[in-house]
């Protein structure tokens, strides 16, 4: 009843935030690129944190922006992942998101005119038909978030990693940055409309080159990716 009753508070709090942020993010992307905005985007992520009662911080290193396009692995847990990331990176980065997002009002315009690119989730394992858009942003030297998970989990564990993530690497020899986000599921996850205040935490992993993974089968690097998430969210690959 407490949780119900700090949600029915947070809710309107959060939505009265997303929707000045939006007002403001929408207006200046019509006289800026979204790569110069990238400081305002930021803020706003943390402030969308902050007012659904989740204070943020980071752990690790951050890559350095002058040395990418870095392709950052993330674990897929709630609603707050693109936040937790956006608000942690210090430069500009695209992403991939489920086609119906882009049908959705004001957030629809936001993630077309932030540069993310649809992808049918279905199709996520195959990187001809469905990440080529992706591959051809980082070959721009642009970096790029993905979710290798394609859905959130339902369990708070990791689900079963998609091929398609990785065929991105090996096509275009990116530098691979595993990223844990830790404290998301609990918060808001896709099986319960309440929200848990707490802590969130966006966990840096050590850049993978290409030259550390180049000699290895697309299997073998999705493994290892699988495992270095799993180590840093802590818990069982």
């Amino acid at each position: 009843m407490f949780r119900a009753i700090i949600s029915l508070i947070l809710w309107p709090l959060w939505a009265t935030m997303f929707t000045l942020g939006a007002i403001i993010y929408s207006t200046a992307i019509i006289f800026f690129p979204a790569s110069k905005l990238h400081p305002l985007a930021r803020v706003l992520a943390v402030l969308f944190m902050l007012f659904a009662g989740q204070w943020f911080r980071v752990k690790g290193q951050a890559p350095d922006p002058n040395k990418g396009p870095y392709l950052y692995l993330i674990n897929h847990e709630s609603l707050f992942d693109g936040f937790m990331l956006l608000a942690a990176v210090k430069h500009y980065f695209t992403g991939v998101g489920a086609y119906e997002q882009f049908s959705y009002p004001v957030w629809g315009f936001l993630v077309k005119k932030y540069g993310v690119i649809p992808i049918v989730r279905q199709k996520l394992d195959n990187a001809i038909t469905s990440l080529e858009k992706a591959e051809d942003a980082v070959k721009k030297g642009i970096s790029l978030m993905i979710a290798p998970e394609g859905t959130r989990t339902l369990t708070g564990r990791l689900n079963v990693f998609k091929k398609g993530p990785f065929h991105v690497a090996m096509n275009t020899n990116i530098t691979i940055v595993p990223v844990g986000l830790v404290g998301a599921y609990d918060a808001k996850n896709k099986n319960d409309w309440r929200i848990r205040p707490g802590v969130l935490t966006t966990v840096f992993g050590d850049p993978i080159t290409y030259d550390e993974y180049k000699d290895l089968s697309l299997d073998d690097l999705r493994n290892m990716v699988r495992v270095k998430i799993a180590n840093l969210i802590g818990v069982e690959p």
